[in-house]
């Protein structure tokens, strides 16, 4: 058994869509990256990265190559759910916790737990999304940025 744990952020700008768990929620704002910004994904990557010992995500996608420009998250972790079971190992399953002062993701966990377990070639079951504020303190609780947590556990 080998556990991960992943932890990605992004500042909130306008003029880009707000895609967290590889699902477009309304917003005003959205996070800034290279790639769609998707905190989410990014931290449930990490964590799988770290378990299986592969490094992190910027080392396989890096934000220098165009090749990433804006993409689709939910294909990157797709691609690292291949790099782990090509190291020998499956999901068991992944815990994740987006921190975020608004918009209320509530509506949306759902939904972000069948894309995830879908990318990860999952069962829904098998991924838990938490949603949390910081009651207004720090960048996340200002409304700056968003942030996730993630771990995993691989066999």
């Amino acid at each position: 058994m080998r556990i991960g744990h992943g932890y990605d952020v992004h500042r909130l700008v306008p003029d880009r869509p707000l895609v967290i768990g590889g699902v477009r929620i309304p917003y005003e704002r959205g996070l800034l990256g290279h790639s769609d910004a998707d905190v989410l994904s990014h931290a449930v990557a990490d964590s799988l990265l770290g378990a299986a010992a592969l490094g992190d995500l910027g080392a396989w996608f890096p934000d220098t190559d165009p090749e990433w420009a804006g993409a689709d998250s939910l294909k990157l972790l797709r691609r690292v759910c291949e790099l782990v079971g090509e190291k020998g190992y499956q999901i068991e399953n992944i815990d994740a916790t987006v921190v975020a002062q608004a918009p209320k993701l509530r509506p949306y966990i759902a939904q972000m737990r069948e894309c995830l377990a879908l990318a990860c070639g999952i069962k829904t079951d098998a991924v838990s999304v938490k949603a949390t504020t910081e009651e207004h303190l720090g960048f996340t609780g200002e409304g700056q940025g968003i942030a996730a947590h993630a771990v995993c556990l691989l066999k």
